[in-house]
Order: C-alpha cells, then structure tokens, then sequence
C-alpha cells in the first residue's frame, strides 16, 4: 500500500475533523421534532405551552395526539387543543383525535384505532366498559371540570377555524403515522398510553423514527405525600393514600400502586416501555418533590404577561379555589409541564447519555409494567387476553406476566383485603430484576433553585414562568380582546300583555333530536307554551360538559332568561358508595365514544361551534352555601344543580298552577323529581316521555345496538332503567310516546323536504343543517346508521304543542311494566302486563303529513325567531363599532 505524504496526511485529518466537527455541531444544534400524546388535562395543556414557547430553531411541535381514554372527553379535549393552537398562532400543527378502527378477537389491530378503551377492553367499536377509567371522578373535580376547564376554556380562548367535523377530523393513529413516518422525532406521553402502544403494535417498521420516549407517569420508589395525618393530629386520624407508591386517590384501597396515566392502559404502558426505544421516565418520585407551593403561586400571579400565562394561572387558580380539601399546596404538583421542562433539558444535552438537565436529579433503574396480579395462570374471568382462549390474545405468553387477574373495577374483590393495604398492583411500574426488566431512565427529584436569594425553591418554577412570560411566540389575543367591540349582552325577552301558556319543564340529555325538539318548543307561541326551565342529564347521550351548547342555543333564541340545571352524571345506583365522585358505567357503556356517540353530541356534529356564544356557561364557580369547601371568586356563576332549578320552578308558579315534563332522555332527573319530596307529583299536571319499546312480534326490536343480548329495550329507559321504574310507578299522568311512532315520524327526506323552496329563519337554517348532515351521515358510514333515532326525538315537542287536533293522534291506555333487575339483558325493557303494569297513555299514530307540516311551518314563522343567527353574526357585530 502506498503511503500518503505527510503533509496530505495531516491536510487529510484535518478535513476530516472538520467536517465531523460540522456534523457534530448539526446533530446537536438541528431542530428537535416534537409528538405530544396528551390527555388534556389542566396540566397537560401547561406542558403544552411550555413547549410551544422553547425556541423553534431547537424544538418544533409537529403534531399533538389526544388520548381519549383519561381524563378528557375527545369532542371538548379537541377543540380545546384547536382554540389553544389558534391563540398561539400555531394553526399549523396537526391534531389528533379518535378513530373508528377495533381489534379483532384473533388480535388483528385494525388501521384507526381510536383509544377510546384501554386495549384489554377493545372490540370492534368505540363503546365498552370503564374498567380502569370508573376511578376518574366524572363531575365535578373530575372530567366535568377538566372538560370545560372549570368553564374558563369558552371564557378565555379564541375560536379559530378549526373544528371536529364527522369524517373529516384526522385520527389520533392517522396522526402519528404521518409524522412519524417524515423523519426523526421525539414523542412525549403525558396521558394513557393507549394511542402509542396501538401505534409501536401496528407500525414495527417506523419505530427506527422515534429517537426517544419521555413519559410522564408511574411511580417507581414514589411514596405519596398525600392523605397524612398530621404530627399533631389525635388518634381517630386514619392515613388514606399517605406512603403508597401511586396517586389513585379513588382506588387506593384496592390499588397502592398505580399512578393514573399507567393506570389508564396498564398493558398499552408496557408494550411502551418494552418497545426498545429509549425511555425516560418523570415519576411521581421527581414530581412529588414539585408541589405548586404558595410562593410559586403568589409569584406566578404577578407574573402574567402574555395570554397564555394569563390562561394557565386562571386555571390554576380555579383548581385551587375548587380544591376538595385546605391541602392544594402540599397535593396539586407539576406533573406534565415539569416532565416537558426535563425532556426539553435532556433533549440539549444528548451528547451525554446520563441525562443531564438543569430540573431534575437522574438515575437509570430497571422497571416493568405491571398488567396482571398473581398467581400467574388462573382463569377466573378477569382476564380477556386469557379467558376461554385456547391460544391467547396477541400470542401472549401462557402463564407469563400478563395471564394473572387484572384488575376489574374501582372495588375488585380481589384487590381488597380486610384490614389492609389493597394488593393488586395494575399499572404500578415497578422496579425488578430478570429478563422482563427495562433499562430506563428516571427522574428522582426535582433540583433545588441555585439562585438562593430567590423565594422560589424549585429550578423548573424559574424555567416555567420565564417561558409563558417570552415575548416571543406569544398568543396573539383572547376571546373578547381579539373583538374591538366586544360586548357581552343578555338577551331576557318583554312578552308585555300575553297571557302565558302552560309552564313547562324539559328534560334533555343533549342528544342531537333534544336540540331539534328545544328549537320546537321555543317557537311554539308563548300563549300555547310557557319554557320555564331546563334540566339537562348527562347519564345519557352527552358529557355534563354539553350543556355549554344549551346555553348558546338559549342566546341565538333570545331566551337568557330560561334556567339550565344540570343533573346528576351517574344513573341511580352506579355512583361508588364510598365515593361518589365515582362510579360504574354498566349502563353507559352501551353509548359509543366516537363516531355517532359521545363525540359528535358533545359537538353537536360539529356544528355546535357555529351557535352564537352565550355570555352563560358552566363554570366550577361554587359557594359553602352550596357545601363547597371555600367561596370562589364569583359563586353567583354557580352552575345550578337539576332540583335546585325544579324547586325554583315550582316556588314561581302562579296559584293552582301545574307544571308539564317533556322528557326526552333518560329519566334520572324525573326520578329524582319525584324522590325528593312526599307531594313533588302533585305539582306536575302531565308528563311526556319520549323513549320506551313495546315489541308487538318478534321481529319487532328495540333501538339499543350495542348490547346484542338486550334485544327490545330502547335507549332512555336502558341508560337508567331504575329511574324509569321509578317513574312508571309513580302516580304520575303519564303519555308514552314510544319508540314505534318515532321511527314511522324519523324519515329524513320526508322532514328536509318541507325546507325547499321556503324563506329561512336562522333556526330552520340551522335545524336543516343539522337534519342534513345526520342524513348524509346515515348514508355514508356505517357507524351513523342509528341516526334515525334522533329523528324521531322531535315528536315529543311537536305533540305536547299541537293540541292534537292537527296530528290526529290515537292514544290508547295500557298497563306498563319496566325491568330494572339488574340484568343486562333485560333491563329497560317496557312492556304491556295487565297484573303489575300501571296505565299509560300510549301515542299509537298520528297524521304524518300533518307532523311534518308543523314542525317546518313552526322553524320558518319569524315570530319568536333568534334574534342573533349564528357565531360568525356575533363575530361581525363584535368588529363593527356601535352606531
């Protein structure tokens, strides 16, 4: 070989130590890529500005997932993230949500999944049980809260362009595909992490992509400084959390272990963890040692300059003012937007591989996921990857880590013992030794500040308040300051010299049919028609959070003056007794999540966001008057409770009056009605209930789809059929108008039909597009072939405003019966039983004609039209300066 001169020789060199030197210094100064799977909750929308504040040339958020399955509902959590993306001109990033894809019984993981259940409940829809999600708090504190953010999120942020729209809103899967698949990236998990794990399943080839996996979650040595008694507390103190490793502060009787993101999908965590890409794990262990402590707060609250600091502190200061105990400052920590301050730390320093940040002390440890409880191998039905399976589910191993009992609900037999500690462990990451662990690397504690002349304590807490006060990349306006004539204005109408007709309460649970009934019954004549109030009941096809669009409508009427009270979110008998906030899903379960479920009522379709914004809303604002624990800022905001705003009702009726109930979903708040006091029935003169199913012949079905061994029960009376006994028992004079005639009234062509060739009022507008796209839907997919039912809700409206002699109706007088055994496969059956069953007023048949007719001549009638049309009316006023 021959040899170089040695002037070449080090001319050679040196060019080669440049040019590695460049790549060097290209590798470390490039711009980080930047995927976030967020459950979005209150801090996970902190985590989210955080890291839209860094600097772009070094982290650049190319997309955000939303993980469906924790604490958010996906129609609320969606437009969230939008109107967050629209204040921080950031309409670029792609959005993530839902998805209609299932799991086959042989494994086979269909494209789309949606992450709506854990994968140890996934079947072929978007409906199933609440195995490990019954221990979020549903109400209030809990998914009520974090959907509306305590009623800030409408107050506060501006809306932009974008929304869920059915069909046309990307998947969470579709998502993470697309940016994954264009190159180098870092995922951060700060929820479930069900939407990662169906992604590293069906995508072997693109984990090359992820360069690392930060993870906010778990507890490994954590133990919870949570639920301590007090040195100087007497003896009947009893410690509740207080040492466990987990945070499940519903749960930890049968649980000590689990953190609530693990918790959420404990085996979609280890498909995580055991995917071979590089994970760094931010426990409870490091966040525990970062409460949000009373000198962070009162300096946070000096220190908000920019639009997203304004809208963090505001909902940090409600989460305190709504705290369920005086510990908010040693309980409430920095649990996600500490861990993206680490990550983005780590992140600059990856030239190092001990995790070197400025936030939080490291140390590599070897964990697993727990998913199943010994002993290893027994079948006792808690276990679907196993149970009656000759091969299991995803080629798991027989009598491996995954085959033990999983856990089955907040109050699992298995997990209690007498006296004790909950044993069973799902979800706990735990740190082991063999062949199962994993070499991750943790967060242990959250470093001291080094500044100490500085009265905070915690590094992170300068990091955090200097990134949401940057002047650069700020959020452009807010909700009212990007109006230059922003007014907020209630609309109360003058009736004058009318007589008012009968007063009547409706009952809805903010289906897409109960809005199309509530714009009926609010342009019958108030002669005819006197809408006092409404009551709206989340046990049914909606999230409490919904009734935000009750609101809105109200305003677009003109009718700010009609009372909204919110019902209780659990049928009667499925909240927790030892801890109501919680609570089974036995009945709502059978709602879907995604497509023609949850998500499109919580967003009207997608059409709710075009409904002019009512200055009214959901707030958490509450007051001791009503047992909160504190007085917020402004607790005459107070969302009223169902009864509160029947007792209302009933104190404002005039002398010898009666009030007329139009239900037209499941009858919890009527249930409660009639509970409530010895005499409530006699204040009610008639009751409509819209719902029910008296099968005539075999052949003759109910409407609920998804429980196939309930084959005759339709939905209002399955999703509590305990309160719909209640009420078929009661003295009540009751007209049933059941499923049979709404499905002869549902047809959609016969109903748009009506709308041609006819001048509009922005109601019918508004109504035909809605009825449009139900139809459209109907026909398209697969998933909206139910759309029918709401169609039919509108006939309890237009019967109870009819006088019934344009309709013709036959009514007929049966003996009704309702199931609620607590069988599955019966309950909410209606039936004829001339022994047990009490006199019903059935709506048998009507004149179609005549129904379509009236419906339409009704929406089109400008008298008592909406007096503001839709958003993008107000948007214009708001703009234009007053004359």
């Amino acid at each position: 070989m021959r040899m170089l001169p040695e002037r070449n020789f080090w001319f050679i060199v040196l060019l080669i130590i440049g040019v590695v030197g460049d790549n060097l210094y290209t590798v470390k100064g490039r711009t980080h890529r930047i995927l976030l799977d967020t459950d979005v909750d209150t801090d996970d929308f902190f985590a989210l500005l955080y890291l839209l504040k860094q600097n772009r040339s070094e982290f650049e958020v190319q997309g955000v997932t939303i993980n469906t399955n924790a604490w958010t509902d996906a129609g609320h959590a969606v437009n969230q993230i939008y109107d967050i993306l629209y204040m921080m001109g950031r309409d670029d990033i792609a959005v993530g949500v839902g998805g209609e894809g299932g799991i086959l019984e042989d494994g086979t993981i269909l494209p789309d999944v949606g992450g709506y259940l854990p994968i140890i409940e996934q079947g072929i829809t978007t409906g199933g049980y609440c195995r490990y999600r019954q221990a979020i708090p549903v109400g209030q504190g809990g998914r009520l809260d974090i959907n509306a953010n305590y009623g800030i999120r409408k107050a506060f942020l501006p809306q932009g362009r974008r929304k869920y729209t059915p069909l046309r809103q990307p998947t969470a899967q579709q998502v993470m595909i697309d940016k994954i698949s264009e190159g180098p990236i870092t995922v951060f998990v700060i929820g479930a992490h069900t939407n990662m794990a169906i992604f590293l399943m069906n995508n072997p080839h693109l984990k090359k992509n992820i360069e690392h996996i930060y993870v906010m979650g778990g507890g490994v040595r954590s133990k919870n400084p949570t639920g301590c008694c007090p040195q100087n507390a007497s003896s009947s103190c009893v410690p509740q959390q207080c040492g466990n490793h987990g945070n499940l502060f519903t749960d930890y009787t049968s649980n000590p272990y689990a953190e609530f993101n693990v918790f959420g999908d404990p085996f979609a965590a280890y498909q995580v963890f055991h995917s071979g890409i590089p994970i760094t794990l931010v426990p409870l262990d490091a966040t525990n040692t970062i409460p949000i402590n009373e000198k962070f707060f009162d300096t946070f609250e000096q220190s908000l300059n920019t639009y997203e600091a304004q809208y963090c502190f505001q909902s940090l200061k409600m989460t305190r003012d709504t705290w369920f105990d005086d510990q908010f400052y040693t309980s409430y920590f920095m649990w996600d937007s500490f861990t993206a301050g680490v990550a983005t730390s780590i992140t600059l320093n990856s030239h190092r591989d001990d995790g070197l940040n400025e936030f939080a002390e490291m140390e590599y440890m070897n964990v697993t996921v727990v998913t199943s409880n010994k002993p290893y191998g027994a079948s006792d039905g808690s276990n679907p990857f196993f149970d009656g399976r000759v091969v299991p589910k995803f080629g798991l191993k027989t009598g491996g880590v995954h085959s033990g009992h999983v856990q089955t609900g907040l109050r699992d037999p298995f997990c209690i013992v007498k006296n004790g500690k909950g044993k069973c462990q799902d979800g706990y990451t735990a740190e082991i030794t063999g062949p199962d662990a994993v070499r991750v690397l943790v967060a242990t504690k959250a470093k001291p500040n080094q500044n100490k002349n500085s009265s905070l304590d915690r590094e992170f807490f300068i990091s955090f308040l200097d990134a949401l006060n940057r002047p650069q990349h700020t959020g452009r306006f807010n909700f009212t300051t990007q109006f230059p004539y922003y007014k907020e204005v209630l609309y109360i109408p003058y009736f004058g010299s009318k007589t008012l007709g009968k007063p009547v309460v409706f009952d809805m649970d903010m289906s897409a049919g109960d809005f199309l009934a509530l714009f009926y019954l609010l342009k019958v004549p108030v002669e005819v028609i006197y809408l006092k109030a409404i009551i709206v009941s989340p046990t049914g096809w909606a999230n409490a959070a919904t009734i935000d669009v009750v609101y809105d409508l109200l305003h677009m009427m003109g009718r700010d003056d009609i009372q909204v009270g919110l019902g209780d979110v659990f049928s009667m008998n499925q909240s927790d007794p030892t801890f109501s906030a919680v609570g089974d899903c036995k009945y709502a379960k059978a709602i879907p999540h995604g497509s023609g479920g949850f998500l499109d009522s919580d967003t009207l379709y997608g059409l709710a966001r075009s409904l002019p914004r009512s200055p009214r809303r959901y707030t958490a604002e509450n007051s001791i008057k009503y047992n909160a624990p504190r007085d917020t800022d402004h607790p005459e905001l107070r969302q009223p409770r169902a009864l509160e705003v029947w007792k209302s009702v009933v104190e404002t009726l005039d002398s010898g009056s009666k009030i007329t109930i139009l239900t037209n979903g499941p009858l919890t708040n009527l249930a409660k009605i009639i509970l409530s006091e010895k005499n409530a029935t006699s204040l009610i003169q008639d009751v409509y209930v819209v719902g029910g199913h008296l099968s005539h012949k075999r052949a003759d079905k109910g409407n609920v789809f998804s429980v196939p061994s309930n084959e005759y029960a339709e939905f209002n009376m399955f999703l509590d059929p305990l309160a719909a006994k209640t009420v078929f028992d009661s003295e009540l004079n009751i007209t049933l108008i059941p499923l049979g005639i709404q499905r002869q009234v549902g047809s959609f062509p016969m109903i748009l039909k009506r709308f041609q060739d006819t001048k509009m009022t922005p109601e019918a507008n508004f109504a035909r597009r809605l009825l449009t796209r139900l139809y459209l839907l109907q026909q398209s997919h697969l998933r909206y072939q139910h759309m029918g039912t709401f169609s039919g809700e509108i006939l309890g409206a237009v019967a109870l405003a009819s006088h019934h002699s344009p309709l013709k109706p036959t009514l007929r007088v049966k003996p009704i019966k309702v199931f609620a055994e607590g069988v599955e496969s019966k309950d909410g059956q209606t039936v004829i039983d001339e022994k047990h069953g009490k006199p019903v007023k059935i709506l048998e048949d009507i004149n179609r004609e005549a129904y379509y007719h009236l419906f339409a001549k009704q929406m089109v009638n400008t008298e008592q039209s909406a007096v503001m049309g839709s958003f993008n009316d107000q948007k214009r006023m708001w703009r234009t300066p007053p004359t």
